[in-house]
């Protein structure tokens, strides 16, 4: 009597022999001369059980290692209509798929849903430490008889629910490949990479939750999440949960002049760029002609010249004093109010901070600072601060009613997460939040406000 067919996980891949009866399965299946045996990638798992189950193939599965858990929920509230409407459109696809919201719509609590109605080990994926955290503090608050851990930043933890940075992930993703039945990936637009994708390729886990506010990537490689996760089962923007769910809000845009000496500086320094734009051919217009510049700008002087005009004419507009003196008229007329100053360079907030006595936090801000700086922050100890790139995306910043933008990137995804921060709809009486988007008129700031506003 021959020996019934054994499913094995071996770092990332999975083993199937003796090979089945049947010819179905082999699609999934790719021939090891090394060891004599059929391998298929772990990511085909619940695909290869489903055809070897309608196949009625009798086969011993050694391969999985995840157990079921029981959830307990310490505290539970009404669900938003979009979280519930999230959830059963989550769970219409087979629980595998991603899930697009704006940031404060309540991505985290649609998650503990999602855990409480799939009570099985599970790996949250995060792209931060200050999330990592995040996630521990909500997901033991929320499940106190389960044990919980981290994996990253110095912890190395393996529990039943375990939170784990993408870093991290990646580096053990051929021991973790088969340990978690549920896989939740936060942010999950930066899974697509080729460091980042295998945390999914290796791993055989049946259900699978992406979050995002942001999914469009500019080289299109969130196509890749419907492969590594499923496709998009449920999409709201802002508009479709104002005054609902999100506090209402107001964008509202100032120009601003250049001074005469600061027009005469960036034309110069626009007319040395575009000359050499010319002459090579390039136009700035898109993602592969800005790659076509730095590219071609480092193999001669003059490229090396039009670069430093681009960068210098950039630097004038976005320090513009005129932006500075609109600076100070809005955090006088919102003194009572929490503000975020966004700039897009670490020199313009150290400026900031220097000139109006504000805290900063830049990548350079050590950890302890930057959580002493956000504690105070949030307990209105401190009512303004500013900040560059770090505080766009994976860093609670509760409350905070009024948000400037003195200068940014064309990216809609930056801008939906900058516009998040101010979102929240929280307790305050007056529940309107403003965004100011501090523009310099006559320059490239305006085309690149365009562009991340989505209006060409």
């Amino acid at each position: 009597m021959s020996c019934p067919p054994k499913l094995k996980y071996d770092r990332g891949t999975l083993i199937l022999h003796p090979p089945p009866r049947g010819k179905a399965w082999i699609e999934f299946a790719t021939w090891d001369v090394r060891i004599e045996k059929f391998r298929i990638q772990a990511i085909h798992y619940h695909l290869l059980v489903e055809t070897l189950q309608a196949d009625k193939v009798h086969f011993i599965d050694e391969a999985k290692a995840f157990i079921s858990l029981e959830l307990n929920p310490s505290f539970q509230r009404d669900p938003y209509p979009h979280q519930l409407g999230a959830l059963a459109a989550w769970k219409q696809y087979n629980r595998r798929g991603v899930v697009v919201l704006p940031t404060a719509a309540g991505k985290t609590y649609l998650a503990q849903l999602a855990l409480e109605s799939t009570p099985k080990t599970t790996l949250i994926l995060v792209p931060t430490l200050d999330l990592m955290h995040q996630w521990y503090t909500q997901i033991m608050g929320a499940f106190p008889n389960v044990e919980v851990g981290l994996l990253g930043g110095g912890s190395r933890d393996r529990t039943p629910i375990l939170i784990a940075t993408y870093n991290s992930a990646a580096i053990h993703a051929e021991i973790l490949g088969n340990q978690y039945a549920f896989l939740i990936f936060d942010e999950c637009h930066h899974l697509p990479t080729d460091f980042f994708r295998v945390i999914a390729e290796y791993a055989i886990a049946p259900y699978r939750l992406g979050l995002t506010a942001t999914l469009e990537k500019a080289d299109g490689s969130h196509r890749d999440l419907e492969a590594l996760i499923g496709p998009v089962v449920y999409r709201k923007g802002v508009k479709d949960l104002a005054e609902e769910t999100l506090a209402q809000h107001q964008i509202v845009q100032i120009k601003v002049k250049l001074s005469k000496l600061e027009k005469e500086r960036y034309k110069q320094a626009i007319i040395i760029r575009n000359e050499f734009l010319r002459k090579s051919n390039i136009s700035l217009g898109s993602l592969s002609g800005w790659q076509l510049f730095v590219k071609t700008s480092s193999r001669s002087s003059s490229g090396r010249r039009a670069m430093l005009a681009h960068r210098k004419a950039k630097e004038i507009a976005a320090g513009t004093d005129g932006k500075l003196k609109i600076l100070t008229d809005l955090i006088c007329q919102h003194s009572e109010e929490s503000i975020l100053i966004f700039t897009n360079d670490n020199a313009t907030v150290y400026r900031i901070s220097r000139e109006f006595l504000i805290p900063a936090i830049t990548h350079q801000t050590p950890v302890k600072e930057r959580y002493n700086i956000l504690t105070r922050f949030r307990e209105a100890i401190y009512t303004t601060l500013v900040t560059s790139h770090v505080l766009n995306e994976g860093v609670d910043v509760p409350e905070v009613k009024i948000a400037i933008i003195l200068s940014g990137t064309g990216s809609a995804r930056e801008y939906i997460q900058r516009l998040g921060r101010i979102l929240r709809k929280g307790t305050r009486k007056n529940g309107l939040a403003i965004l100011y988007e501090v523009v310099a008129e006559d320059t490239n700031e305006e085309r690149i406000s365009q562009r991340r506003r989505g209006e060409n």
